[in-house]
């Protein structure tokens, strides 16, 4: 691999991380209103790099299907689907404003499953950045390396405010500053660590590239849909919510059309 592919690799990393930091610049605990705005723009992000990074691409590699083309993008999205839904049933994890937990019965620490829940939606992320930068090592798959930084950089963005959102509840619940960053960064770990995997099995990711791409996307639709839109609508004054998530798409958009 070489060094712009490490790049797209470590940067949503590294937007996870910074965004953990903010536990050692913000004194107060961060507001409801604040949460939803940065959990509306996340799960904008993702929906936008659903669409322009991953399944329009998909159905780009399966043009020479003719009016089949759309079965690739169709497949490996249900698969995506199929695959979180069997992953929140298996993985124990608690979601944010939540009281009851989901998948199996477990003694693991409300800490513990905050920060599964998070590292559950991160799976498919880099898993994202994975496919695409296999995409463009291939050389002949379509996929530059500005398109392939798009999404590493569009994701970044979107982890800044998660990693903040894991790391400021856990300080205001009695967890040190250390602790809370350490977790939050644990949560992105992730990412890196898929993408990595991912890449290493280009060999069998290449030659089916528009079912991975849309995979990726199926399991990023679950987590905005099962998760990231319920956060952001619960309660009074949700527009917010609504407003950010309509920035994010907006950002993640210009980003992927501007430099794909």
């Amino acid at each position: 691999m070489d060094l712009n592919t490490w790049y797209g690799i470590l940067i949503p990393f590294l937007g996870t991380s910074l965004g953990a930091a903010c536990v050692f610049f913000m004194k107060k605990t961060m507001s409801i209103s604040i949460q939803r705005a940065l959990t509306g723009f996340a799960g904008g992000v993702m929906v936008a790099a659903s669409v322009w990074s991953l399944l329009i691409p998909a159905l780009d590699q399966s043009e020479a299907m003719g009016a089949w083309s759309f079965i690739p993008a169709a497949v490996g999205f249900w698969v995506g689907i199929l695959f979180l839904l069997l992953l929140d049933h298996l993985l124990p994890h608690l979601h944010r404003n939540a009281e009851q937990a989901e998948g199996p019965k477990t003694k693991l620490q409300r800490t513990t499953m905050l920060v599964l829940a998070v590292t559950l939606h991160n799976i498919p992320e880099g898993m994202a950045v994975g496919v695409v930068l296999a995409g463009y090592l291939a050389d002949n798959a379509g996929i530059s390396l500005a398109g392939a930084l798009a999404l590493s950089i569009g994701i970044a963005i979107q982890n800044f405010p998660e990693g903040a959102i894991i790391s400021m509840p856990l300080k205001s619940e009695g967890v040190s500053k250390t602790k809370s960053f350490a977790y939050g960064v644990l949560s992105g770990i992730v990412e890196p660590l898929g993408a990595i995997l991912t890449i290493l099995a280009a060999d069998l990711v290449v030659p089916a590239l528009p079912y991975f791409l849309s995979f990726a996307a199926g399991a990023m639709i679950y987590v905005v849909v099962e998760e990231l839109i319920p956060e952001m609508s619960q309660g009074k004054h949700s527009n917010i919510g609504t407003i950010f998530f309509a920035v994010g798409f907006t950002v993640m958009m210009i980003l992927d059309v501007a430099l794909g």
